[in-house]
């Protein structure tokens, strides 16, 4: 009994965290803070601009860019739970998070992960009804039901992902504090448990597949429809325009879905921390930084907005 007394006197439990990031380049700090500064400002203007012009722009009034807008401010929130926490440890040098902090951070960053793939799907449904229904798009396009697509988009994830993120952080964590990330997130957390972290890992992916999955699933039982309707356009220019209008969502699906299933759904040891910072990176940051210019560089509806928006 004594010796059981003992043993748990010496347990410390974590009361925070370190985020080590990027303290294996101390000569790059600098630079560092100067990239990410400068992608966020981009993600913030381009971002930004685009929520403007499919506001305010008559001609872009429809359900597309109605839910372009909206994934354009989730962009904006999405890279906001991460990127300023980063640039505010590359510049003070430390990484210390406290353990309320990285949960916030953590449930966050599911949260408004888990709404951007539904959005996606979303987005993808709207093309499909678009170019397979078009005679019926208006009634079933209606914007009331845009609306309730956006709200579901965005809030039946959360009790589930709340309980998620209940459950990583009751885990015990009574060892070293030292996450090897630029962020907190579960896979880095999970190693650093003590105990059995088997049922949390299951219930991490479990999650990961009915939110993160599925609509990928949709998205592309949408898409292999919608292709079979464009193949069966009489006219050469009907095709090329009805591809035109999926070209710009399917690149933002294939670099979102990419670089996010390599880091949530790779093997225990099938890639070192590195590239696992680096995929990372590539989701949260490079692809929503990404998403104005492909929208507006392949969109001339966007780009003529953006004319008569911007000063000559």
């Amino acid at each position: 009994m004594k010796e059981h007394v003992e043993a748990q006197k010496n347990i410390t439990f974590v009361v925070e965290f370190i985020l080590l990031g990027f303290s294996d380049l101390p000569k790059l700090q600098g630079f560092l803070f100067g990239m990410f500064l400068s992608i966020y400002l981009c993600i913030l203007i381009g971002n930004g601009l685009l929520i403007i012009i499919t506001k305010i722009d008559p001609g872009l009034q429809t359900p597309m860019y109605f839910f372009l807008g909206n994934f354009s401010f989730l962009e904006i929130c999405y890279t906001s739970v991460t990127i300023p926490r980063m640039l505010a440890d590359l510049w003070t040098h430390k990484g210390t998070i406290s353990f309320v902090a990285c949960a916030v951070q953590t449930c966050f960053l599911y949260i408004l992960g888990v709404a951007e793939c539904l959005l996606l799907g979303v987005m993808a449904y709207d093309r499909y009804v678009a170019i397979c229904k078009p005679l019926y798009y208006p009634l079933i396009m209606n914007h009331k039901v845009c609306v309730q697509l956006i709200v579901v988009s965005w809030v039946i994830g959360v009790p589930i992902l709340i309980e998620e993120t209940y459950q990583i952080f009751s885990l015990n964590f009574c060892g070293p504090n030292k996450l090897n990330h630029v962020f907190c997130d579960a896979p880095p957390l999970i190693e650093l448990a003590c105990g059995d972290t088997y049922d949390i890992e299951i219930s991490v992916h479990v999650a990961a597949l009915i939110f993160v999955i599925t609509p990928f699933l949709l998205i592309l039982i949408s898409y292999v429809k919608i292709i079979t309707t464009i193949l069966r356009l009489p006219s050469t220019s009907g095709r090329s325009k009805a591809f035109s209008t999926c070209s710009s969502h399917l690149m933002v699906v294939g670099l979102f879905y990419g670089s996010g299933s390599i880091v949530y759904l790779r093997p225990k040891s099938g890639h070192s921390a590195g590239s696992v910072k680096v995929f990372a990176l590539f989701y949260t940051t490079v692809t929503p930084m990404f998403n104005p210019l492909i929208y507006s560089l392949r969109n001339k509806d966007v780009i003529a907005a953006l004319r008569k928006l911007l000063p000559k």
